[in-house]
């Protein structure tokens, strides 16, 4: 049974959806509500409750022009600005610190023979969440539709590993980034399979402060090789952990959102919920 933030989700991803396909005609309170089946002051407030912001606000945040405004006005070296955020409410300001540790070629080739995996289901404030984790950090977070399936792209990462459906301290703090309080959050350590070029990439990624957001190209020029655009997208197209590794942070030069392996509604969610997060 759904719980009931899943349910909530499910009704502003259905708004966001419509705010999205239709920002150009910037659609007013009464004609989203309708669209949900909910009363114009019903929607009103449970969307400011899961967003933090308005959905007059938040249809700014997830407009082409928005997005090309917050491009437009970053600094020449983006990474250079600080990982930070402010608790929803205060002025408080909290680092996080993911740190990744790639897997030795013996973990990367043999399918994760000698290791024990620990995984468990969660629902958050963008849906159903599959965390999974090493003794030595998170290696896959993915969000899901249907369980089975989540777990069977898990195993396909690591074949050969020892599976036990467990909640540990790892995955329980890596959790505390979808909370609106973040005293709780402790250094997160990710403990990763892929190739130098991956774990550059996802490096950078990290890079990018919440609420800001960056391109392909990007990205490629921060890495020092400024024509591998193509390259750098497939490698956030394999990132395995959602949310903590900002994939959803990376546009198209124009300003459009793109894909996103989680989805695209998903995506803009995240985008808006972050832009309302910094900025309450």
């Amino acid at each position: 049974m759904n719980t009931q933030e899943e349910v909530n989700y499910q009704r502003i991803a259905k708004a966001i959806d419509y705010i999205k396909t239709h920002f150009k005609n910037q659609p007013n309170l009464d004609e989203v509500a309708e669209k949900v089946n909910l009363s114009p002051f019903h929607f009103q407030r449970l969307f400011t409750e899961w967003a933090g912001v308005s959905p007059k606000k938040f249809l700014q945040y997830v407009s082409v022009n928005h997005a090309k405004s917050l491009l437009q006005t970053e600094q020449a070296n983006l990474f250079d600005v600080a990982f930070e955020t402010g608790l929803s409410g205060t002025s408080r300001l909290h680092d996080l610190f993911v740190n990744i540790e790639g897997m030795t070629p013996a973990e990367y080739k043999n399918g994760g023979i000698e290791l024990t995996i620990n995984y468990s289901f969660s629902a958050t404030h963008f849906g159903n969440l599959l965390t999974a984790s090493t003794a030595k950090g998170i290696c896959y977070m993915a969000f899901y539709e249907d369980k089975p399936s989540a777990f069977t792209l898990l195993k396909a990462k690591f074949p050969n590993a020892k599976y036990v459906e467990k909640l540990d301290g790892l995955q329980q703090n890596a959790s505390f980034i979808f909370q609106k309080d973040w005293s709780k959050l402790n250094e997160v350590k990710l403990h990763l399979k892929g190739t130098d070029f991956q774990l550059k990439v996802w490096e950078t990624l990290l890079k990018i402060p919440m609420g800001k957001l960056s391109t392909y190209g990007k990205l490629a020029n921060e890495i020092g090789n400024p024509n591998a655009s193509r390259a750098v997208g497939t490698a956030i197209g394999s990132n395995p952990i959602a949310f903590l590794i900002p994939c959803h942070r990376v546009i198209q030069s124009s300003g459009t959102f793109g894909g996103y392996m989680w989805g695209n509604t998903r995506k803009t969610a995240i985008i808006g919920w972050e832009q309302a997060f910094v900025s309450g």
